[in-house]
C-alpha cells in the first residue's frame, strides 16, 4: 500500500478511522473524508506530523455534488486513485411499522446512494490505475435483521450494486471487494437512528464481546492486498450465512431469539 492514493469515506469513526490509521502506518497517500470537518482537521493535522500524505476533505456522501468533489479534489491533489472505500454508513433500530420513512430514506442515502456516487465517479480514474473497489457491508446484506428494516435494505442494495460491478469488470483488471463485518464495537450503534429519525444515543449491546473496528480494518487491508472478491468477518456470522443457505427457518429463529434478547428491544 506504501504510496497508493487510498479514499476513505466515513473516516473520522469506526472502521473508517482504524482504516485511515493503518493505510497511514503503511505508507499511503491518503485522502479522508467525513462530515465532521472539526475531526477531519485533526486527524489531518496528527498524520502530517507523522509525515503522512493527507487531504481532508468535509463530505456528505448522501449529497452527489459532495461525492463528486470528493473525487476532484483526490485526483486534482495526486493525479490517480487505487483505492476506495466505500465505509460511510450509519444503522438504525425501530419497527417497520412504527418507524417514519424519512429514516430508511435516510439510510439508503447514505449507505447505499453514498456508495453508488463515489464509485461512479471515481471507477473511471480506478479502471486506469486497476485499482480496488471495497464496499463495507455487514452480515446484515446477508441476512435481514428485524428492527434494521432500512440498514439491512441498504446492504441488500449495497451488495447486489458490488456483485454487478465485479462481474461487469471481469476483463478490465478492476478488483472489487464486499467486506462484511458482524458487529463491531464501533461508534455506528451509539449515532444509530430510532423509529423518528432521532439518535439513539446508546449502545444496545456489549461491545467488549465484538471484534475491535482496527481487528476489522486489518482483515480488510490484507484482503486488498490479496484482491479477494469477498471478505465474511467472525465465525459467527459465516456460520449464520451457511444456515441461511441451507435452513432459512432457523436462522430466522435464531436471529429473532438473539436480536429479541438486547437490552431495550423494540420486540421479544
Amino acid at each position: 500500500m506504501k504510496d497508493k492514493v487510498v479514499i476513505i469515506t466515513g473516516a473520522t469513526s469506526g472502521i473508517g478511522r482504524a482504516l485511515s490509521d493503518r493505510f497511514a502506518v503503511m505508507g499511503a497517500k491518503l485522502v479522508i473524508a467525513a462530515r465532521s470537518s472539526s475531526t477531519l482537521r485533526e486527524m489531518e493535522q496528527k498524520y502530517k506530523q507523522g509525515n503522512v500524505d493527507v487531504v481532508a476533505v468535509t463530505t456528505d456522501v448522501s449529497r452527489e455534488e459532495d461525492c463528486r468533489a470528493l473525487i476532484s479534489e483526490a485526483v486534482g491533489h495526486y493525479g490517480r486513485i487505487d483505492v476506495l472505500v466505500n465505509n460511510a454508513g450509519i444503522s438504525m433500530r425501530a419497527l417497520f411499522r412504527e418507524v417514519d420513512l424519512s429514516v430508511l430514506k435516510r439510510l439508503m442515502d447514505v449507505n447505499f446512494w453514498g456508495a453508488v456516487y463515489c464509485t461512479k465517479f471515481a471507477l473511471p480514474y480506478l479502471l486506469e490505475s486497476g485499482g480496488s473497489v471495497v464496499g463495507v457491508s455487514s452480515i446484515a446484506g446477508h441476512k435481514g435483521l428485524p428492527a434494521r428494516a432500512g440498514y439491512s435494505s441498504s446492504k441488500f442494495a449495497l451488495q447486489g450494486f458490488l456483485e454487478v460491478l465485479r462481474i461487469e469488470n471481469r476483463k478490465t483488471g478492476l478488483h472489487v471487494l464486499t467486506a462484511s463485518p458482524g458487529f463491531t464495537a464501533s461508534n455506528i450503534r451509539n449515532t444509530a437512528l430510532a423509529a423518528d429519525g432521532s439518535m439513539q444515543g446508546e449502545s444496545p449491546r456489549d461491545e467488549k464481546k465484538m471484534m475491535t473496528a482496527d481487528e476489522v480494518a486489518v482483515r480488510i487491508i490484507r484482503a486488498i492486498v490479496k484482491r479477494k472478491s469477498r471478505l465474511v468477518l467472525s465465525r459467527e456470522g459465516r456460520l449464520l450465512i451457511m444456515l441461511n443457505r441451507f435452513f432459512p427457518g432457523w436462522a430466522d429463529k435464531i436471529v429473532y431469539n438473539h436480536l429479541a434478547a438486547e437490552p431495550g428491544s423494540p420486540f421479544s
